[in-house]
């Protein structure tokens, strides 16, 4: 039995942030929200997570309605629940409140080997103009590099 590979990233991440650290955290789905991320309808892109009381949730994640659901289809944009050890979640937690420019932003989302969605999420800050031009020389030179190896 073969499963689909299911990868959805949040390209613009690395772009905007430095990665301080990553955690892989569960998610609380609907059935129809499932089978939408299985069919690789879901995006990251304007996505953040947040703490309502001792939970942490993410928003802005965009899973599109399932193509076969009835009246019972879940809402594209809703609030979802990640699901961290306790001890994860005071760690993040602290993080946040310790000050600074730090958020959480997912990175990934994907369907792991016993066939349940994870999201890798990372506590990041953002990076400064300066710092994203530094990115973009970076990028060019490496591909620049990887031509002249080519030839």
């Amino acid at each position: 039995m073969s499963k689909d590979f299911i990868n959805i990233k949040n390209r613009k991440a690395k772009f905007e942030y430095h990665i301080l650290d990553k955690f892989e955290a569960g998610i609380q789905l609907l059935g129809t929200e499932i089978k939408s991320i299985r069919e690789g309808k879901a995006s990251l892109v304007e996505s953040y997570c947040y703490f309502k009381g001792q939970e942490l949730f993410i928003k802005n994640m965009n899973i599109a309605e399932y193509s076969h659901g009835n009246i019972n289809n879940h809402e594209p944009l809703r609030e979802r629940k990640l699901l961290l050890h306790k001890r994860e979640l005071s760690k993040l937690k602290d993080n946040l409140e310790k000050g600074g420019n730090n958020t959480i932003i997912p990175l990934r989302l994907y369907i792991n080997d016993k066939g349940i969605a994870k999201m890798e999420i990372a506590l990041a800050t953002g990076k400064k103009l300066y710092d994203k031009r530094e990115s973009i020389k970076e990028k060019d030179i490496k591909r620049e590099m990887d031509r002249r190896m080519k030839y």
